[in-house]
């Protein structure tokens, strides 16, 4: 897809919001009423094409400069005027436009969350949290995304305060939602749940999850060898009801399974009468362990087909899932997701939704950018922190293609697949207004 086309598109899904203005309004019979500078249209493009910089030089650039540019005490009016709901149609819109271009057989999707901090404000209580052990009070925020390894994009995504953070439900909804009839859909170790794994099996996707290296969670109760590498298959049949029957088919633990009521799984009703049948619910899957060093394994749950993926195979499609742990970072740091410019909770669940669209608008044109095969050490792909800040130029109307493409193709770092880097686990917080790049 041609740069120019994706641009269009993006505008287009900005339009049609803003020509349904009054949907997506504080107050709908006031907002955006009157003839204004700062239309619905265009706050929505400025703050999508917003970068690190402070409000002020954010608007100059947005207005090409112009005396006439609008003050940030304007702009705040404005776009507070605004529901997040707008930003989230638009990157939706955005994203289905852009997954309906693609001719996969089988969509590869990861899923996985990252907490984002922001201004601390004790009256937001859904998401502010008390310091323990002399730490200082924090806001938190949580992002659940959706995200296409094949064409590295956002497809969907959840922002949920920490108070009601809750990753098994975001997983639910956004399986339920999806408009994909098969798919793949990778997570770690913090997604290990029946209920989403029946889900998924419900929606005719399938799943690769790796679970708990231990006695416990989904391994829990089931036999299994001690050993380092196996692939075995299931049939489990879960229920809620014990009965005298049902206990003495619990003890094939290979092939039955009791479910507590006070355990989330939607296929099977909470409670029953002792006079109701005893239902089951058949889950299909195989659990794969498989050494990836002299010393670790890991265990993966998967409902994929033995003849065509076998242990090898499992193991080279979940090395994938590390697409959407770079992803977050480009998101954050690249696209600078984390300098926000408001400190209510609102506007800043805005400007998430607009890097989600940002970064996804500066893949798909970096994506098809051709790079040229010369004789290396190393296979090069385009430094996505050059391609970003190109393709915001090329939002902004400041450059066009060729340059763009060329620009892009001519900065390029090396492919190092078995470079490995100590993971850094400090947290970055919220940056202050006083502290912006001029």
């Amino acid at each position: 897809m041609k740069p120019q086309i994706v641009k269009d598109l993006l505008m287009s899904q900005i339009k049609t919001i803003a020509a349904n203005a009054k949907s997506f309004c504080i107050d709908t019979e006031r907002n955006f009423s009157r003839k204004r500078k700062l239309t619905m249209e265009k706050v929505i493009t400025g703050i999508i094409g917003m970068g690190s910089g402070s409000l002020t030089n954010e608007l100059l650039d947005l207005f090409n400069d112009s005396p006439e540019t609008p003050t940030s005490s304007a702009f705040c009016q404005q776009r507070s005027k605004i529901t997040v709901e707008a930003f989230e149609a638009v990157f939706r819109l955005f994203s289905k436009k852009l997954c309906d271009s693609f001719d996969d057989q089988l969509p590869i999707l990861a899923i996985d969350g990252s907490k984002i901090q922001i201004p601390t404000n004790p009256d937001d209580v859904d998401s502010y949290l008390p310091g323990t052990n002399g730490q200082k009070p924090y806001n938190l925020l949580h992002l659940n995304a959706l995200y296409n390894l094949q064409h590295q994009i956002y497809q969907d995504a959840i922002i949920q305060k920490s108070k009601y953070a809750n990753e098994h439900l975001a997983l639910v909804e956004m399986v339920d939602r999806s408009l994909l009839r098969n798919a793949l859909l990778m997570a770690d170790r913090g997604y290990e749940s029946y209920n989403n794994l029946a889900h998924i099996q419900e929606k005719g996707w399938y799943f690769l999850f790796r679970i708990k290296d231990g006695d416990y969670g989904i391994k829990q109760g089931l036999t299994l060898p001690d050993e380092d590498s196996y692939d075995i298959s299931f049939e489990l049949n879960l229920t809620r009801k014990q009965t005298k029957e049902v206990k003495e088919l619990i003890k094939d633990r290979n092939h039955y399974r009791w479910i507590p009521s006070n355990m989330v799984f939607d296929y099977l009703p909470p409670k029953s009468r002792k006079s109701d049948p005893v239902r089951f619910y058949k889950l299909s899957f195989r659990i794969v362990r498989f050494p990836i060093s002299e010393e670790t394994n890991e265990t993966i749950i998967t409902n994929l087909p033995t003849d065509k993926y076998p242990a090898e195979e499992i193991k080279k499609l979940y090395a994938l899932r590390w697409g959407i742990e770079t992803s977050f970072r480009d998101l954050k740091y690249t696209m600078g997701m984390l300098d926000f410019h408001s400190k209510k909770v609102e506007c800043i669940q805005q400007e998430i939704y607009a890097h989600l669209i940002m970064y996804n608008f500066a893949e798909m044109i970096t994506s098809h950018v051709v790079i040229k095969k010369k004789q290396r050490k190393y296979t090069y792909k385009a430094n996505f922190s050059v391609a970003a800040h190109m393709c915001k130029k090329f939002y902004r109307g400041i450059t066009s293609p060729p340059d763009l493409e060329t620009i892009i193709s001519r900065n390029l770092v090396p492919i190092r697949p078995d470079r490995h880097r100590e993971r850094y686990q400090s947290a970055r917080i919220f940056r202050g207004f006083l502290y912006r790049v001029a």
